[in-house]
């Protein structure tokens, strides 16, 4: 591989670094930050993001919290769930682990969230401030991707970024946080997904590619312009063993590229904990 690693664990330690400061002062005040996580049915991988999540809040001496929604509940289940944990003084920020499992509505789940205690930044109103360009909390993928950028020096403003993908938790979202006129973004994006024909005709001239399509190995070496950034930001798993949206032989052409493990990852769940210290920051200012 020829390629430069954009590995996200020095970059979630910068954040966290940060975000442990931050707590410290806030527990001086007599205030302890808390997250919260509601899970709802019993999928493998999300228990195993949620724990992760709890470990980090661990880490840096914050609070966590926790709801678990049956995979037989029903949605009032999930809105009690929701509920709760709005009216939770303990509980600074939460979240709602994506994907739910059929039946339940995750929109209408994060429609009845309080949106000042939103720690994904997916809620209505924090999505709308991001495409207006105010201050609000930030999807988190989408911007443990954009630190990773900052982190390594990668530029952003003016740059061609395509993102393969247009779900409400990455594709779309990043191409907003990335479009926004100031330092660390400015770019011109473009999302390209199942309705594009010729998905490798925008990506072979793209300084920046993000793939956030679900769909392992999409991206091969003939996709990429020659010294290209590639990030892979959807996930799938087979069996136990996770795999990329990026073939691992983009390496070859790349100048920067996500390992399959190690990558985006971190940064998401540095994040989520940034999010919550706002929260709380915001709480213990009122």
């Amino acid at each position: 591989m020829s390629a430069k690693l954009l590995e996200g664990k020095p970059v979630a330690d910068a954040v966290l670094a940060d975000v442990k400061e931050r707590i410290q002062k806030l527990k001086s005040q007599g205030s302890v930050p808390g997250l919260g996580t509601i899970l709802v049915g019993d999928d493998g991988a999300s228990a195993s993001y949620v724990k992760k999540k709890h470990e980090a809040c661990e880490a840096v001496g914050m609070r966590s919290h926790h709801a678990g929604v049956q995979a037989d509940g029903t949605q009032q289940d999930l809105i009690a769930a929701v509920e709760a944990f709005n009216a939770d003084p303990d509980v600074d920020a939460y979240i709602i682990q994506w994907p739910v499992p059929d039946g339940f509505d995750f929109n209408a789940a994060l429609a009845a969230m309080d949106p000042g205690k939103d720690a994904d930044g997916l809620h209505p109103a924090n999505l709308g401030k991001l495409v207006l360009q105010e201050p609000g909390p930030l999807p988190c993928t989408p911007a443990g991707i954009q630190a990773m950028f900052i982190h390594y020096g990668i530029e952003i403003a003016g740059k061609e970024v395509v993102v393969i993908g247009r779900g409400p938790t990455l594709g779309r979202p990043l191409s907003l946080l990335l479009t926004r006129k100031m330092e660390g973004a400015n770019a011109a994006a473009t999302v390209v997904h199942t309705g594009v024909s010729d998905i490798a005709s925008y990506t072979q001239r793209a300084d920046i590619v993000v793939a956030a399509a679900g769909v392992p190995n999409f991206v091969k070496p003939e996709m990429i312009k020659p010294g290209a950034v590639v990030v892979s930001g959807g996930i799938s798993w087979k069996g136990k063993r996770l795999l990329a949206d990026v073939d691992e032989s983009v390496g070859e052409v790349a100048g920067w590229i996500t390992p399959r493990l190690g990558g985006v990852g971190p940064t998401t769940v540095a994040m989520l904990l940034r999010n919550t210290i706002e929260a709380a920051e915001r709480r213990v200012a009122r």
